[in-house]
C-alpha cells in the first residue's frame, strides 16, 4: 500500500548509467517512490499516474527538454519539474525557469547532493500543501449548511433551497431575520460552499463600530490621513478581496456613508481615506439585518438606490417559534454538542421537557435555545433532562400571543395554525390536542384560512 506521505518521483534520463545512479541514490530515502524512464514516449505513457516531481534531462534524443516541460505543464501544472543539464547555459536556465521549471541543475559532482536538498524542500512544501487542503476540506465540512442549519420544518427547508442557490452564483445576498436566528452562520455557509471558499470571509458588524470609524474600517486610510493615523491601514474591502465581505446590521449604517458604499459597489473600486490611489476590488457582498429595510427606505433612513443594489437574493430566516418541532430537533442537537465538548454522557430530553420548550416563544431564537439547553445539561444530575431543568420565562408565549389586538376568529386561526406547524400539519393530532372537530380544521384549510403544506 502506498504511503500517503511519500513523494512520487519520475526520472527521465536517456543515459542508462546516470539514470540508474540517480534512481539508486533517491531510492535510499524510504519516503521516495522512484521510477526511471529512458524515453519521453515511455514517460508520457505513464504520466497519468501523476508523479509529484519529475527530474528531466534537458538533452533527450527524441524530444527537447523544453518541449517536455511545456507538455507536462499543459497536462499536469501541479507537477514540479527539476531540469538536469550537462550544459551550464544561463540563458536556457532562465528561460526554463520562466516557463515553470522548479529548478535547474548542472551535471557535476554536486548534482546528487543538490537534488537531494531540493527534493527535501519539495517534500516539505508538498506536506504543507496537503495540510492546507485538509484544513480547507474541514472548513467546507464545518460549514456544510445541511449539517448546521438544523431542522425539518417547511420554513427551514425553504432556507436550505435558497442557500444552495446562493452558493452556486456570486449574486449579492441579503439575509433578514430576528436577532439570534443565525444570519452570520448562513453567510458563512454560502461563502464556504461557493467558488470563493478558498478566499477570505470578512465579517463586519456595522452596528458595533462607532460612526466616525466605520469609513476607515471599510475603506482603510493612509498614514497621516487624520489624527491617530500613524500607519497605513488596509480596510475590510481590500482584506476581503477575491472573497466575501459580510456586512451585518447594514440597516444601522449612517445615511452619509451609504452614498460612499453605493459608489464602491457601482465602481468596484475604493480609495483609502487620505489617499489618491484607486484600488480595484473583487468582492462578493452579503448583508444582514434584523430590520425591514423597505420600511427604513420609506422612513428615509436608508437610501432607496442602495436598497435595490443590496437586495439581490433575499433570504429570510424564520424565528424559532415559527419552526414547530424544529425546536426539539435543535434542542437535542445542542444537548449532544454540549455533552461531546465537555466529555459528558449523551442525555435524553423527556416528553414534559419537550412540551415546555414547544410552549415557549424564544425571543432570543436559536441563540437563546442553545443557552437554555447548555444550562439544562449542567443542571441535571443524570442522563435525563426533565421540565424542571429547563429554565425559561413561561409568560413569553402569552405575551407574544397578546401583543396585538385581534378578533376572536383571528385568535382561533393563529392558535390552530401554531399547532399545525408544531405537529407537522397532523390535522387529527391537532384536533385532539385542541378538542375541536377535524372537519372544522379541514374546512378552514379549504377556505384558505390555514396553511397545511
Amino acid at each position: 500500500m502506498k504511503n500517503p506521505n511519500s513523494l512520487k518521483i519520475f526520472i527521465l534520463e536517456d543515459d542508462v548509467w546516470y539514470g540508474s545512479m540517480l534512481n539508486h541514490y533517491l531510492s535510499l530515502n524510504p519516503d521516495y517512490e522512484v521510477r526511471r524512464f529512458e524515453s519521453s514516449k515511455a514517460f508520457f505513457g505513464a504520466l497519468h499516474e501523476k508523479p509529484d516531481v519529475v527530474t528531466l534531462d534537458y538533452s533527450l534524443p527524441d524530444m527537447d527538454g523544453g518541449e517536455v516541460l511545456k507538455k507536462i505543464r499543459e497536462v499536469h501544472p501541479d507537477i514540479q519539474v527539476i531540469i538536469i543539464s550537462g550544459q551550464d547555459d544561463v540563458a536556457t536556465a532562465i528561460s526554463l525557469l520562466k516557463n515553470g521549471a522548479f529548478d535547474y541543475i548542472v551535471k557535476d559532482d554536486d548534482t546528487k547532493d543538490r537534488l537531494w536538498n531540493i527534493l527535501a524542500h519539495l517534500k516539505e512544501i508538498d506536506g504543507l500543501r496537503k495540510e492546507v487542503e485538509q484544513l480547507k476540506e474541514q472548513v467546507g465540512k464545518k460549514y456544510d449548511f445541511s449539517k448546521f442549519l438544523i431542522g425539518k420544518s417547511d420554513a427551514i427547508e425553504r432556507v436550505f433551497a435558497l442557500v444552495e442557490k446562493a452558493s452556486k452564483t456570486n449574486i449579492t445576498v441579503s439575509i433578514s431575520g430576528e436577532t439570534g436566528t443565525g444570519k452570520e452562520m448562513v453567510a458563512k455557509a454560502i461563502h464556504y460552499n461557493s467558488e470563493k471558499h478558498k478566499k477570505p470571509f470578512v465579517p463586519v458588524n456595522v452596528a458595533a463600530i462607532p460612526k466616525d470609524l466605520i469609513e476607515s474600517e471599510l475603506f482603510g486610510h493612509e498614514k497621516g490621513a487624520f489624527t491617530g493615523a500613524v500607519t497605513r491601514r488596509i480596510g475590510k474591502f481590500e482584506e476581503a478581496n477575491g472573497g466575501t465581505l459580510f456586512l451585518d446590521e447594514i440597516g444601522e449604517m449612517d445615511i452619509n456613508l451609504q452614498a460612499k458604499l453605493l459608489r464602491v459597489l457601482q465602481e468596484r473600486e475604493i480609495t483609502r481615506i487620505g489617499g489618491n490611489e484607486v484600488v480595484p476590488i473583487n468582492v462578493r457582498i452579503i448583508v444582514a439585518t434584523h430590520k425591514n429595510l423597505l420600511d427604513e427606505v420609506q422612513s428615509k433612513n436608508f437610501r432607496e438606490d442602495l436598497y435595490y443594489r443590496l437586495i439581490g437574493l433575499p433570504i429570510h430566516l424564520p424565528p424559532v417559534r415559527e419552526r414547530g418541532n424544529d425546536i426539539v430537533i435543535l434542542a437535542k442537537h445542542f444537548m449532544d454538542q454540549f455533552s461531546k465538548e465537555n466529555g459528558g454522557d449523551k442525555k435524553i430530553l423527556d416528553a414534559d421537557a419537550q412540551q415546555k420548550l414547544l410552549g415557549y416563544a424564544f425571543p432570543g431564537n436559536v441563540r437563546e435555545l442553545k443557552s437554555v439547553m447548555e444550562l439544562a445539561c449542567v443542571m441535571t444530575d443524570g442522563e435525563t433532562i426533565a421540565a424542571e431543568h429547563i429554565s425559561i420565562n413561561t409568560t413569553a408565549k402569552v405575551a407574544d400571543l397578546m401583543n396585538k389586538e385581534r378578533s376572536l376568529k383571528e385568535y382561533e386561526i393563529q392558535i390552530i395554525q401554531h399547532y399545525l406547524d408544531k405537529y407537522d400539519k397532523d390535522v387529527l393530532l391537532v384536533a385532539k390536542k385542541l378538542d375541536v372537530g377535524k372537519s372544522t380544521i379541514y374546512r378552514m384549510i379549504q377556505a384558505g384560512e390555514l396553511k397545511a403544506r
